[in-house]
């Protein structure tokens, strides 16, 4: 019988709570700033909305909502968002009262880790940020937004990780996407207060920024700042706001089951860009993108790059592309029966284990049986479970730092 080691999620999320702005803010932002109402309201296409989903009217008969106000955005509450805990999850609203709080306040938060037999987690940003602060992006007002962002890091730092979270909940911030330079001096100013993840998207092409492939290389102040600090790049799937389908009217199952499809591309564009070559000491995470799909991209790349490189198909970089993955690429898993009968290939430094709470997805709180459950149908040794629900995430998040050595 395999000993279940406690766990730490490299995927977790927090529901922001509804007075993390107005409490930060400057006075004269608050009105424009992130803030939460009440409502009842009906989702309709002749309602007002936002983040590309239907538009809602407020009505009397409408289902209680809280909903995120923030500039021209309004945003509901879904709960998708924070699925734990209701017997029934779809695309429903709902409120801080109706959720579990431990997908919002720390105290609960560690009280479910500990009935879930996580020691640490990762959490990302989840309703009105989504997952790397794109709404701070596509608002137009971009003092606020640089505003919002820094609020959301301070409370990530102070308030989440801190206290009783300390060593547990492991700070993971986000940077102002439309500069890099000042992206740059935000990774820089949080690693000084102790955060050393970050999340970006995983694609910034549909959210209208420049590609990693750029010419001019925009990105490189912001890889800089990471690699000097030890900051790792954590890209979510879906954090480029798009996801994979195979036709308009498809249903969400489709898209679901493809998700993996945005790390693969990212994955790609690192390789071949030549980011990874030529900023040797950075570190990058996929989450929730699973690595069944590794082995044959790999194969596939290392091929094209023995036989095509330094021709028209546009690439130069010195070394196999499979070269740059061990110790720098990790992925994430919490069902990849396949990528772990992989491992091999994989590398099996590089997978890690979440327990995505408090998404539809999560494991939670039966992650530990999941956990044992998939490390035995893959036939994992004991050192295997180790790394893959630990050590690895100690290894490459450097949790060394808060205490978390084995």
């Amino acid at each position: 019988m395999l000993e279940i080691p406690r766990i730490i999620s490299v995927d977790d999320h927090v529901v922001e709570p509804p007075d993390l702005w107005q409490s930060r803010l400057p006075e004269r932002f608050k009105e424009r700033g992130p803030r939460v109402e009440r409502k009842r309201i009906r989702f309709g296409t002749d309602g007002k909305g936002g983040q590309g989903a239907l538009g809602f009217s407020e009505t009397d008969d409408g289902d209680w909502c809280d909903v995120w106000y923030y500039q021209d955005l309004a945003s509901p509450f879904m709960m998708l968002s924070a699925a734990v805990g209701f017997e029934e999850v779809g695309f429903a609203v709902t409120t801080f009262d109706e959720v579990r709080r431990g997908a919002w306040e720390q105290s609960a938060r560690l009280e479910d880790m500990d009935a879930n037999h996580t020691e640490a987690a990762i959490c990302f940003p989840n309703t009105l940020p989504r997952f790397c602060g794109q709404t701070f992006l596509e608002q137009p007002d971009k003092e606020l937004g640089l505003l919002c962002v820094q609020a959301y890091n301070d409370w990530m730092i102070d308030e989440w990780s801190a206290g009783a979270g300390q060593g547990r909940l492991i700070p993971l911030t986000m940077v102002p996407l439309w500069d890099a330079e000042m992206a740059a001096e935000e990774i820089r100013r949080c690693a000084a207060k102790g955060s050393h993840a970050v999340t970006f998207p995983e694609n910034p092409v549909p959210l209208g920024l420049p590609s990693i492939h750029d010419k001019d290389r925009f990105w490189d102040p912001f890889f800089i700042a990471c690699q000097e600090t030890e900051t790792v790049v954590c890209m979510h799937i879906g954090s480029s706001s798009k996801m994979p389908s195979t036709a308009p009217d498809a249903p969400f199952i489709i898209s679901s089951t493809l998700t993996f499809q945005n790390a693969m591309g990212s994955l790609c564009d690192y390789l071949f860009s030549g980011t990874l070559a030529r900023f040797p000491e950075l570190t990058i995470a996929y989450s929730e993108g699973q690595v069944g799909w590794m082995p044959y991209i790999l194969e596939r790349a290392d091929k094209l790059w023995e036989e095509r490189s330094n021709n028209s198909f546009g690439t130069w970089l010195p070394e196999p592309p499979s070269s740059y993955v061990p110790g720098r690429v990790y992925g994430c898993i919490f069902d990849d029966r396949t990528g772990l009968r992989n491992r091999d290939v994989v590398g099996m430094d590089q997978i890690c284990f979440e327990t995505d709470y408090p998404h539809a997805d999560s494991t939670y709180p039966h992650s530990k049986e999941t956990l044992a459950k998939i490390a035995e149908e893959a036939g994992l040794d004991q050192e295997e479970l180790y790394k893959l629900a630990r050590g690895n995430a100690i290894k490459a998040f450097g949790l060394q730092r808060w205490g978390i050595t084995e």
